[in-house]
């Protein structure tokens, strides 16, 4: 066995003992083992009928769905005979969306060994596969290369840090050679890539563009939203963490003539109830929506579920991202950008090719304190020339870089990976 090889399942044995191991009193981790107990049994009698053909896309977790989502629903209007396998390798993307309904099926992805990868591609029969970013797993993608099956990665991102170019980086660039056609989101991806030998890239930019032109297009009105707002101007903060809230509470607190919506990362009663006692007026949207009553002084809606995010930035004035104080960086920009919003969000975000761009085009705004926060709303509020230059820029940028789900999908077609 390659020493890189044995290094490899050492370390997946060390993650799959640690997740175990966690699952004693972490619900994540509880969530990840559960939904992986038994998995051959759970799914196997999908698969019985032989004349069945599958389309396989795999996603880390929620965000990399949402990527891949535009690519999946062409294939299936595209491709209506075929059958769509949904895998997702997180609890975060799986207990999301395992109610999807563009998927005829949706589970975890088995941990990655031989014997695991050889079974499940075995048990699937894949006629293509669609990896979307990253999350590269050797036993799967080296069988599925040997097997001849296409395998395309979508929205592909990479840097210089990564394995890949490193002079261990042998096993991670076996994985790459599974790939069929690599789509990759930037020229410098391309360069970096063609650094190594791989020549099979395509720059068509990230789906996740199309995804929120889709959205944005499909908006359905949300009436306690409505009347939560009035004439009022928003601010809306999504995907907030504890950082992101302590720099906009003083804001929000000393502001009564403006309206904040905060619709927070993690919606646990614990955080919830730190929310509120930060931002001094507060009502939760489960309470508000059933009345659309609330004492005079409160501004503040705090959003106590999930799965309204996308929406909520069609009422903003202002909209802020969450996620730019913390070591992981700021969440997705492009969600508010589509409304034609100015983008505010913290410093953490070089590892996001979409908030530097948005901030080179005009349409983001990075901040490092609450100062500067409270100077920027400001003066977003007070110009009316600067709103809109912020809020026009936003727009334009993300109209100008829709068309990756096009380019994915004419590469199937052209080079007759599926028969219609």
């Amino acid at each position: 066995m390659p020493v890189h090889l044995f290094f490899y399942n050492i370390f997946c044995w060390l993650y799959r003992s640690g997740i175990r191991l966690a699952a004693l009193w972490n619900p994540k981790a509880r969530l990840w083992t559960k939904g992986r107990v038994n998995w051959f049994e759970q799914i196997r009698t999908q698969f019985d009928n032989p004349a069945h053909q599958w389309i396989w896309m795999h996603c880390a977790s929620l965000g990399e769905f949402e990527q891949g989502r535009p690519v999946l629903e062409a294939l299936r209007a595209q491709y209506p005979q075929h059958k769509i396998l949904l895998t997702f390798f997180s609890p975060s993307g799986y207990e999301v969306r395992k109610d999807y309904k563009g998927a005829d099926l949706i589970t975890y992805l088995p941990m990655d060994s031989k014997a695991n990868a050889m079974k499940f591609i075995n048990l699937v029969n894949p006629k293509l596969v669609c990896w979307v970013k990253y999350e590269y797993w050797y036993y799967y993608l080296t069988i599925l290369k040997k097997k001849q099956v296409p395998v395309l990665l979508v929205s592909g991102i990479f840097r210089p840090d990564q394995p890949f170019f490193k002079w261990y980086g042998r096993l991670h660039q076996y994985m790459l050679e599974s790939f069929t056609q690599l789509f990759v989101q930037n020229e410098a991806s391309r360069q970096l890539l063609n650094s190594i030998g791989f020549k099979k890239v395509t720059v068509n930019g990230d789906t996740r563009f199309d995804r929120v032109v889709e959205i944005a297009n499909g908006f359905q009105p949300l009436p306690a939203i409505e009347a939560f707002c009035g004439k009022y101007p928003v601010i809306v903060a999504g995907s907030t963490w504890d950082a992101d809230e302590e720099e906009l509470d003083h804001y929000a607190n000393t502001h009564p003539e403006l309206r904040f919506i905060i619709a927070p990362h993690e919606i646990d009663a614990p955080h919830l109830h730190d929310i509120e006692q930060l931002f001094k007026h507060t009502i939760r949207y489960s309470e508000w929506s059933k009345t659309l009553q609330a004492d005079p002084s409160v501004n503040t809606l705090i959003i106590d579920n999930i799965g309204m995010l996308s929406k909520l930035y069609h009422y903003a004035t202002i909209t802020y991202i969450g996620g730019g104080f913390g070591k992981d960086g700021v969440h997705n920009v492009l969600e508010a950008a589509v409304y034609g919003k100015p983008v505010v969000f913290g410093p953490v975000y070089d590892k996001f090719i979409e908030a530097a761009e948005l901030v080179q085009a005009g349409g983001g705004i990075s901040i490092e304190t609450a100062l500067e926060l409270e100077e920027e709303f400001n003066e977003l509020l007070q110009n009316t020339t600067a709103y809109e230059k912020a809020a026009t820029a936003a727009a334009r940028y993300v109209a100008s870089k829709t068309g990756a789900t096009n380019a994915v999908t004419t590469y199937i077609q052209e080079n007759r990976l599926l028969t219609s």
